[in-house]
């Protein structure tokens, strides 16, 4: 960080030196003249000390877990990722659940244990297909095992071919050829053979689940403003994503499994590898059944998932598979390692595990066992770790070690689910749409039915939309403690007539920096009085729009602070000072997986880095509780007009309180309408909450002056209003655009 200028405040002072920020009046050197056109804060060419211009995060870079120092610290971390998980994959809140309508058949008859073709519908028309392996000859509820099968070629009918068991035997990878042929297979039979009943069920796009491919990819027919698929905008706007589809489809396997004859809901594992691995610890992460889980090579602190099915917008913000493994705590947790990303678990990821289910009171119950010697894998020598795992906590009672034996393996034809009598579902891009617009009406119906009524609904209101909104935003209002005002100095200029102090809001923890201007009435009384009203002043181009060409200020500011009061401009992410041209930023970088055309998708973005749309609004709340911090300040207001107003909106929503009045004009904008993933205000889930009017609806019961949506406030803002007692304190114009920046100085100035 460069070197920074602080002072502290004295009252005395000359007016023209004085800049109140952050719970400090910052002394500045000499006045630095202005052009006519834009005050700068930096020297000229040179950008904030940010580190959100430097690259964006991807899925290859490191992601540690720091630990929590206590149960209660845990609990609530817990909520807030969990809450995150749930959004993220599109289950906040969870799809209707439909019957399933299972169908069990085709069984085949094996020395100790039967083996059935099973498909269940998780959406209406969409199935989950799989085998389901049974034991014979055990009396009283059985433990289960769901078997989620990884990114093998061909899933459940994967057949390494015999040229390639031959080498695992010879490198000890694998006992048997039957079993290293079809490690798959071998897994669930040695589990069934243990007394479990094991359900081993197709990701999307393998063995009989073919409906939609498995990485259909950014399709152009598919993004259309009505009956869309996945990976469009309009998808990722209503957070359906394939990593959704597939995670609702374990959910719902697991709905079954549970629910099955001879099953014991308390003893249900889940163990699966590589993706298969990924949908296990993200299973157990947000569904409280699962009593023991063995995710295999897949969690670590380096390579987070490299397929679209393992990325979600916001699944990985401020988080990582580490950290997402730990929510199962302190229930049992076992890992196997090989040579590759999760080859460093022993030293980068396991202490931090163990530490975790210590403070927990579970330091036991916790394993990772590296196996470095062997490439990516579910072998022999993992699958005999994950026998002894599980055998232990499902207390299946067997005898250590428990060796594998082999077996004879069921052919494609003794699979497959589908036959003469059960004939293949429909698949391909009309089916696909007719799913998606399912999901859409069933969530549609949900958001209709949140609309509050009364105190309790708003509650549940509050829960539902605004836990959405906090993990879109991710972000609350800061700590003061972590900000600071940097470098303030006296802006000279005769044009404005009135006093600036140019500072930058710098928010350390974060690593951010925020240019900004204060503006304030001429004299020391009058600043002094200024500084009790606050205006928060967000424009579409930053702090150059509170000036006209010739460097005066536009008439709604030049009346606030005629009026004694303080105005705080700023330049948000991505405008002014934060670009090298001035201009505000309108496209937002993107990453690549760099694993082919497939990887033109916003997960592998917005699943590891918020939305420049987020990173604005991250900016008006640094700003929020800086000034909020300040003794001298007692009101804190927060303007967004001229295209600024669903900043405005998202900010208030999670200041609360901390805003006294917020003036929002909304242009009629809606997350909806947005048609490109790296548009700068492209919010990934934006649509699905009610869009931006569910936004507006969370400033309840607080002051809200609003225009630009007609002469009536949206229903859903109206009723929280109406819902929390204080339907007058919702102030609706219906005003032409020229005239709704004078109406909404003049209500701030009531």
């Amino acid at each position: 960080m460069r070197d920074a200028r602080t002072t502290v405040f004295r009252p005395s002072m000359l007016a023209g030196m004085l800049l109140v920020f952050a719970g400090v009046i910052a002394v500045g050197g000499q006045p630095r003249a202005v052009a006519a056109e834009a005050p700068r804060v930096l020297p000229s060419g040179e950008l904030p000390d940010d580190h959100r211009l430097g690259e964006l995060k991807t899925l290859n870079d490191y992601f540690p877990f720091q630990p929590c120092d206590s149960p209660k610290a845990w609990a609530e971390r817990a909520e807030r990722l969990r809450r995150q998980l749930l959004m993220a994959t599109g289950l906040s809140p969870m799809p209707t659940k439909t019957p399933a309508g299972a169908v069990v058949h085709g069984k085949v008859d094996r020395d100790a244990y039967t083996v059935e073709r099973v498909y269940l519908e998780s959406f209406p028309g969409h199935f989950v297909t799989g085998s389901l392996y049974r034991p014979k000859g055990h009396d009283g509820p059985r433990p289960a095992v769901l078997c989620p099968h990884g990114h093998w070629a061909g899933g459940r009918f994967y057949d390494a071919g015999e040229k390639a068991i031959r080498r695992s035997i010879v490198e000890g990878a694998e006992r048997f050829e039957q079993s290293g042929r079809f490690p798959l297979q071998a897994r669930c039979v040695q589990l069934a053979r243990m007394g479990c009943v094991v359900f081993h069920y197709d990701m999307i796009g393998y063995a009989d689940s073919q409906q939609i491919e498995h990485r259909p990819g950014v399709r152009e027919q598919m993004n259309t403003p009505e009956r869309w698929g996945y990976f469009s905008p309009q998808a990722e706007a209503r957070m359906q994503n394939m990593m959704g589809l597939q995670t609702y489809n374990s959910t719902r396997a697991l709905d079954w499994l549970s629910q099955l004859e001879g099953v014991d809901p308390k003893r249900i594992a889940v163990t699966g590898a590589s993706g298969g691995g990924t949908q296990t610890f993200i299973l157990s992460a947000i569904d409280p059944r699962p009593a023991v889980s063995f995710p295999a090579v897949m969690v670590s602190t380096a390579m987070q998932g490299g397929c679209t099915c393992e990325n979600a917008c916001y699944l990985r913000v401020e988080s990582g598979n580490i950290e997402i493994a730990a929510l199962f705590a302190p229930r049992p947790l076992g890992m196997t390692a090989a040579d590759d990303w999760t080859k460093e678990i022993e030293t980068k990821g396991l202490p931090e595990l163990k530490q975790h289910y210590k403070m927990l009171g579970a330091e036991n119950l916790v394993m990772a066992k590296p196996l470095v010697h062997f490439k990516h894998n579910y072998n022999y020598v993992s699958r005999a770790v994950m026998y002894s795992w599980l055998n232990k906590h499902l207390k299946l009672g067997f005898e250590e070690p428990i060796v594998e034996e082999d077996f004879r393996p069921l052919s494609v034809e003794e699979m497959t689910v589908w036959d003469d009598r059960h004939a293949k579902p429909p698949a391909g891009d009309d089916y696909e749409r007719s799913l998606l617009e399912w999901i859409t009406n069933d969530s549609e119906k949900q958001m209709a039915a949140l609309v509050p009524r009364d105190a309790e609904s708003l509650a549940e209101f509050r829960r539902v939309v605004g836990g959405a909104a906090d993990v879109m935003i991710g972000r609350g209002l800061p700590p003061a403690s972590a900000l600071n005002a940097i470098e303030p100095h006296a802006i000279e200029s005769e044009a404005a007539g009135c006093i600036m102090l140019g500072f930058r809001i710098r928010h350390e923890i974060a690593g951010e920096e925020i240019p900004a201007i204060l503006l304030a009435p001429v004299g020391v009384d009058e600043m002094q009085e200024a500084m009790k009203r606050v205006v928060i002043w967000a424009s579409p181009s930053g702090k150059r729009d509170v000036f006209d060409a010739e460097g005066r200020l536009r008439p709604a500011v030049r009346r606030l602070v005629a009026a004694k009061m303080s105005v705080l401009a700023l330049d948000l992410f991505g405008q002014g000072e934060f670009t090298p041209d001035g201009k505000p930023l309108v496209k937002q970088p993107l990453n690549a997986s760099g694993r082919g055309d497939w990887a033109s998708y916003a997960g592998y973005t917005y699943g590891y880095n918020s939305p420049v749309f987020s990173k604005r609004v991250h900016d008006i709340l640094s700003a929020v509780a800086a000034i909020k911090k300040n003794a001298a300040v007692n009101t804190v207001f927060l303007v967004g007009l001229s295209g600024a107003g669903h900043w405005v909106a998202a900010a208030r929503a999670q200041a609360g309180g901390a805003v006294a009045k917020a003036a929002v004009d909304t242009a009629a904008f809606r997350f909806a309408d947005v048609a490109a993933i790296n548009d700068a205000d492209f919010l990934p889930g934006g649509a699905k909450y009610h869009d931006l009017p569910g936004m507006l609806a969370l400033s309840a019961p607080h002051e809200l002056w609003l225009a630009g949506e007609g002469p009536e406030a949206p229903q859903v803002v109206a009723a929280a209003y109406r819902a929390s007692g204080h339907p007058d304190r919702l102030t609706v114009v219906d005003l032409p655009e020229a005239e709704r920046e004078t109406a909404a100085i003049d209500w701030l100035l009531k």
